[in-house]
């Protein structure tokens, strides 16, 4: 009697009556669930697609389930795979952006040395608390420990660095 549910599908003619009977319901489901027609409609035939490929395998009392989930399966990769796509997508394109016009290029570079010069051009006291505060990161009691002086001397410090600094860039411009 398995043998009979197994070959059964296989048959054009009950393999046409299923499709007839349930190729709407699927394709409305797969609608409904991720609310895209043309998916639903492309998922819905490579449902059957498979269904008829695998028709051997699959008994014509599990056929329905079978096609379900296929189709629900072959959505959820196609949402993996735009998920990737996107992710891709906004990696690549935050490259992008750093590719400027070599104009900018330049301008920054130039930018980049007038401001490693006027950072040189601070005391020393003042390029040693910037610096461990800006690039290190260090908190200005942290500062203050390892040189040995007191909170107030490092914001001191980095008032007057900071106003430099402000100088030096509005001369560059």
């Amino acid at each position: 009697m398995k043998n009979i549910s197994l070959s059964g599908i296989c048959e054009e003619l009950i393999f046409s009556d299923f499709f007839k009977s349930h190729v709407k319901a699927l394709r409305n489901y797969m609608y409904y669930k991720f609310g895209n027609e043309e998916q639903a409609e492309d998922v819905t035939q490579e449902a059957f697609i498979k269904l008829w490929e695998n028709c051997d395998k699959v008994p014509l009392d599990k056929a329905k389930s079978y096609i379900y989930t296929i189709a629900n399966n072959t959505s959820l990769n196609h949402i993996a795979h735009q998920k990737v796509v996107l992710e891709y997508a906004k990696s690549s394109s935050g490259l992008e952006k750093n590719y400027e016009s070599p104009d900018y290029i330049i301008e920054e570079e130039q930018f980049k040395v007038k401001l490693q010069n006027a950072i040189a051009k601070l005391t020393e006291g003042q390029r040693t608390c910037f610096l461990m505060h800006r690039i290190d990161g260090k908190k200005y009691s942290e500062i203050a420990t390892i040189l040995d002086i007191s909170v107030k001397a490092v914001e001191k410090r980095m008032h007057l660095a900071l106003i430099e600094l402000r100088k030096e860039i509005k001369n560059l411009k």
